[in-house]
């Protein structure tokens, strides 16, 4: 797939993606909008500027693997691949709906493109672990990309695996970590607090790099960065906001898994323009 590092078209992808996310969630009547839309910049950056992938040869051995640990937020994976032309846009509308390929989390045994099988809040980091490790064993240069959730960081499995990714000195690895401060209880900080971020990512010896995860020059100077990086894998804590692009949906927490209705839905694709 050719990659491009233009803005405005990567910003046209995206808007796109954003009517997606919030259609697709209107005719399901469930689902998860406020992480989904927050994080529209950085998976539109990951496949159209930063993967190397072939949307016609889902398997190709040597592409770039990208898995969505924070599984919840689905509808920006699906909307990027229908976009990225993984399968017709038409299923989009068929979300959460039995006998669907796009399921309330990701299927890797029903919808192309889905690299792993998630949901399970703790578990993509060891995931990729294992992705990057076979690339090293099979003498293979692709790289794994994996998107973690702040909320998620509360799970202990997550540093197990951090330090795993450090021992084994997999740079072949970048984790972009989701940080709008929401999770469904209310504010990450108040819930359980995982600050101070940096210095975690840093005492568990990875290379770590901070953004505005919504800034296009932000993202792709991470991964340049990242992949310069050799001998420790990459850690990019993306500052973004909650439901970004829908103006009642910002920064609410309200918003993290609850479907727009008709009068919400109309609202959001007038400012979707």
């Amino acid at each position: 797939m050719e990659k491009t590092r233009d803005v405005a078209k990567l910003s046209k992808i995206a808007l796109r993606i954003r009517r997606d996310i919030v259609d697709m969630l209107f005719h399901a009547g469930s689902g998860h909008p406020g992480g989904s839309l927050g994080s529209t910049e950085i998976v539109t950056a990951l496949y159209w500027g930063e993967l190397n992938h072939r949307p016609e040869d889902p398997h190709w051995p040597d592409r770039d693997r990208f898995v969505l640990s924070k599984g919840h937020v689905c509808p920006v994976l699906y909307a990027a691949l229908g976009e990225a032309g993984y399968f017709p846009k038409d299923i989009l509308c068929t979300l959460r709906k039995l006998g669907s390929p796009l399921q309330g989390h990701p299927c890797m045994l029903k919808t192309k493109g889905v690299e792993i099988s998630s949901g399970s809040l703790g578990q993509g980091l060891s995931v990729a672990n294992g992705m990057a490790l076979a690339a090293r064993l099979d003498g293979k240069s692709y790289r794994v990309y994996v998107l973690l959730g702040d909320g998620e960081c509360q799970e202990g499995q997550v540093w197990e695996s951090a330090m795993t990714s450090a021992h084994y000195k997999i740079d072949n690895l970048c984790a972009i970590l989701d940080y709008n401060n929401l999770q469904i209880d209310g504010k990450v900080s108040d819930v359980k607090d995982i600050a101070p971020l940096r210095d975690k990512w840093d005492a568990f010896r990875w290379h770590t790099i901070e953004i505005d995860g919504h800034n296009y020059a932000h993202i792709f100077a991470a991964f340049d960065e990242a992949r310069a990086t050799k001998g420790k894998p990459t850690m990019i804590i993306a500052r973004t906001l909650k439901g970004k692009g829908i103006s009642f949906m910002e920064g609410q927490c309200e918003w993290h898994g609850k479907s727009p209705k008709s009068e919400d839905y109309e609202k959001a694709m007038i400012e979707l323009v």
